[in-house]
């Protein structure tokens, strides 16, 4: 009993010698991008505009890159962790998708910005500053797509990622100004705003040539029925449909079905081209 209470006793004296030699050398900031703030006149207000750029940017002053344009794109939303699955799936090892250059928009107020116009007194009422969506997609396509194409070097595929909120604005820049992106990503959109009306439209031009990804989680009767409704509308006007993809995801919900759905968009969209 005292040899092993000794050998107790001498492992307890090595583990502190260990840790009071160790030293901190060195303590840096980590970073994974930079945050812009630029003017709008459009919106008549700032705006903060998270930037994530591959590592080979600063690398290679030759490469033109994608550019894919994040709704919720804050720091405390969805930038940082779809930052991240574009890093990963741009590995040579993954060879997913090519390095893109992450555009991620953060919120003033999405509900202003994200919905147009509603006639249902509920949705006034739930949503007051409700009804903006035109002016921030001018905003979008006048003022911080022509910056960042003036300011980074990027080619010409561009990609939408919104869900939610932000699935129905991507879904109402898809039908009313389907040329501003190349592939557009909708996540759960809220398809249910003003009575469902977005669904009586047709797309103003051909989409088929675009890449569309839509998902939807076990979100409830509405949800999935509207996000399978937008599905087959696109799948009627587009015959091929080779460029047209949907998931049910049904082990996630309206909270954590962006990051799943987005990785399966990026395979989808991205990787067969890719390769």
């Amino acid at each position: 009993m005292i040899k092993h209470l000794w050998f107790l006793l001498l492992l307890c004296s090595l583990a502190v010698n260990a840790q009071t030699n160790t030293k901190l050398l060195q303590k840096n900031e980590f970073s994974i991008g930079e945050t812009l703030t630029i003017s709008s006149d459009i919106l008549a207000e700032s705006r903060s505009i998270n930037i994530y750029l591959p590592d080979s940017y600063k690398t290679n002053s030759e490469n033109t890159y994608p550019v894919i344009y994040l709704l919720d794109g804050s720091r405390d939303e969805d930038f940082i962790h779809i930052a991240g699955l574009v890093q990963f799936g741009s590995f040579s090892w993954i060879n997913m998708l090519p390095e893109s250059i992450v555009v991620g928009i953060a919120n003033v107020d999405r509900q202003r910005d994200f919905t147009f116009p509603t006639q249902n007194a509920q949705d006034k009422k739930d949503i007051p500053t409700s009804g903006q969506s035109e002016k921030f997609i001018k905003f979008l396509e006048q003022e911080l797509q022509p910056f960042i194409s003036s300011n980074y070097r990027t080619s010409e595929v561009q990609t939408l990622i919104g869900q939610s909120l932000g699935g129905l604005l991507a879904t109402e820049i898809l039908f009313k100004h389907p040329d501003m992106f190349d592939n557009y990503i909708i996540v759960s959109p809220s398809l249910w705003w003003n009575d469902e009306s977005l669904l009586n439209l047709k797309p103003k031009e051909d989409t088929s040539e675009k890449s569309i990804y839509i998902a939807v989680g076990k979100e409830g009767e509405v949800m999935e029925r509207t996000t399978r409704e937008l599905y087959e509308l696109l799948k009627a006007q587009n015959k091929d449909g080779s460029r047209l993809y949907f998931d049910f995801l049904e082990d996630k919900d309206h909270r954590d079905a962006l990051h799943l759905a987005v990785y399966h968009a990026f395979e989808k969209i991205f990787k067969q081209s890719y390769d």
